[in-house]
């Protein structure tokens, strides 16, 4: 193994071993190198006799708001928010539309939302299940792996992304691949164990920089009503003794909060409040005697708050957690940093065909994931049952499929295992509210055959082996009550459901307000717009809301008017504070002076 000198030289002496077709495996999201991702695709940029193709998921990037009320909040906070994370030149030549004729990029997933309309990375998506892209990568045979690892004292981590760097040098030691693997040490990555561990002469190349990057750190979103009461009903299907998967963001957030509500014993008075229908199937309300395991591809926040409690305590092989990858925040890579190494022990990071497939071992994986619940969102349902998750209907990829579809299968593969599929009731674009359940959408990413439990704000839909008849009621029942005699409608016109139903009248007030009823009690208390910290300021914490508000709005004059309107009013001394952090205390211009007074008039309409 050669190290200790530059990155551009490791660079140089890559492409003198692989030669002018470089076809590099590049790990997702945290994982990439980026020093050593940037010294080869400027090498390559500057030599149109050599060609390189990245197959790679989820490239990072600090955002940069295209509308002038989100740069303004944003800029003067991305270091503390995001961290002085370097940017991937790839990235900004995808998205500046001048990537070099001799460098192209597949991804089969992305930064979610962040590539809409950006022609090179659309059209040069590849659609895999997360356990698959292993096949499509090997496929094209590829001759050089580059990975961001934690340095030890034997040897090396790959910590953050063991999902399919573990198999790839399975393959190299059996012989069936042949690659050259470059690391890039980084000391802020969490030295994790499980699969992730490999000896230091598996690399060939390593880089150890004098002043290593900043990792990227995510923001965790606030949790609203909608969310808070996803995650209070998700709880509800959750048996003692089980198996978890959730995902990131804030209704993973929600539901891991509801559980370390209940095992505290501190949600009946909450329940004895609900206003909407319970049900008798799902009744898991009690503390966790026995413990969760957890098996997941993406170790969260929320996953690792339920370990730090005991909820998840269940071990499997030595361990509570077994994950494939993460990417959060500065202070959950700090906790899992200076956690004691027998405890970081109980977390065990493995390859994804591991986490999220059965075969491969499968009588032990069988045994082990008992009573599994895998919790997933979705954007869009259909009265059906299906369920769009990652593109929308004129083909536009949002994310990507991901392991989604992955634990779909394995909750109709394992015994008494549900699939739970989230999801708010309804969106607001452009002043205007739709519902997210619909009678058709123009894509699927969970198909009806596979339809289980559907979770919105309103309440749960078990779906599994019923009559379309009866997914049409469920499906109904948890909709927006402004939106369900329109969906009955059309599935009557179709002849799909009986003339002579009617929505019960315990679900005809499936309402904001009557939400708001609901947990706005406890919003100060229980449920939390942070239930696990954030990194905002008390005053963007206050913007937060009213700018979400401003941003639905955006396109509509008659959706902004009233905005408009309100913020007309002399400005309070607090408000005064809250438009110097957005640069718009002295506007200058008519430009200036409208946007001062549409966040006056939203903060206004949108009081904590």
């Amino acid at each position: 193994m050669k190290k200790n000198y530059g990155a551009a030289e490791i660079a140089e002496d890559i492409v003198g071993r692989v030669g002018p077709d470089i076809r590099l495996a590049l790990p997702l999201g945290l994982g990439k190198p980026v020093t050593l991702v940037n010294a080869l695709t400027g090498l390559v940029a500057r030599r149109p006799d050599l060609h390189l193709s990245i197959f790679t998921a989820l490239t990072l990037e600090r955002p940069a708001p295209s509308d002038p009320l989100g740069s303004r909040f944003l800029e003067p906070a991305l270091d503390r928010l995001f961290g002085a994370y370097p940017q991937v030149d790839y990235a900004t030549w995808l998205r500046e539309h001048r990537m070099p004729p001799n460098i192209e990029v597949h991804e089969f997933f992305l930064l979610a939302g962040r590539w809409l309309g950006i022609e090179d990375s659309q059209t040069r998506y590849v659609s895999a299940n997360y356990t698959h892209a292993l096949d499509v990568l090997t496929g094209a045979r590829p001759n050089l792996v580059l990975q961001l690892v934690a340095p030890m004292a034997n040897g090396f981590s790959l910590s953050c992304n063991p999902d399919i760097t573990c198999d790839l040098l399975d393959m190299r030691r059996a012989g069936t691949l042949d690659f050259i693997l470059a690391v890039e040490t980084n000391a802020e990555l969490p030295p994790m164990g499980g699969s992730a561990l490999i000896e230091t002469d598996e690399a060939d190349f390593a880089l150890a920089p004098d002043e290593p990057f900043e990792l990227f750190s995510a923001v965790r979103q606030p949790v609203g009503d909608v969310e808070h009461a996803i995650g209070l009903h998700v709880s509800r299907t959750i048996p003692d003794g089980g198996t978890l998967q959730i995902g990131i963001g804030s209704l993973g957030d929600a539901v891991a909060h509801a559980l370390l509500l209940r095992d505290a014993c501190d949600l009946s008075d909450i329940w004895r409040a609900c206003p909407f229908f319970l049900g008798e199937r799902f009744r898991e309300t009690g503390s966790f005697e026995i413990g969760l395991y957890a098996v997941t591809e993406m170790l969260v926040e929320g996953i690792l708050r339920l370990f730090e409690a005991g909820v998840i305590r269940r071990k499997i092989g030595g361990a509570s957690i077994h994950a494939a990858f993460f990417v959060e925040t500065r202070d959950f890579y700090r906790r899992l940093r200076e956690m004691p190494s027998d405890r970081r022990s109980g977390i065990a990071m493995e390859p994804v065909s591991f986490t999220n497939a059965l075969y491969g071992e499968e009588d032990d994986k069988r045994n082990a994931r008992t009573g599994a619940r895998f919790v997933n969102a979705a954007m869009k349902a259909t009265l059906l049952g299906a369920v769009a998750s990652d593109a929308t209907e004129d083909g536009q990829v949002v994310s990507g499929v991901g392991g989604q579809f992955n634990f779909v299968e394995q909750a109709f593969a394992l015994k008494d295992a549900r699939s739970i599929l989230t999801l708010p009731a309804t969106r607001t674009r452009r002043g205007r509210v739709e519902s997210n359940i619909v009678w058709t959408y123009g894509h699927t990413t969970v198909p009806r055959h596979m339809r289980d439990i559907v979770v919105t704000e309103y309440g749960i839909a078990d779906l599994r082996g019923k009559s379309d008849a009866e997914v049409i009621a469920a499906m109904v029942e948890i909709a927006d009550s402004r939106f369900q005699e329109g969906l009955l409608a059309k599935a009557r016109s179709a002849g799909k459901v009986s003339a002579d139903y009617t929505i019960p009248e315990r679900a005809r007030s499936n309402t904001p307000d009557r939400l708001k009823q609901w947990v706005g009690p406890y919003r100060n208390g229980k449920l939390p717009e942070f239930p696990f910290g954030t990194d905002f300021t008390e005053a963007e914490q206050r913007l937060l809301p009213a700018l979400g508000r401003l941003k639905e709005a955006r396109g509509s004059l008659r959706a902004l008017l009233p905005y408009l309107v309100a913020g007309l009013r002399r400005v309070s001394g607090t408000e005064a504070a809250l438009l110097e952090r957005m640069g718009l205390s002295r506007p200058s211009g008519i430009r200036d002076l409208a946007m001062a007074v549409l966040v006056r008039g939203a903060l206004r309409r949108c009081p904590r």
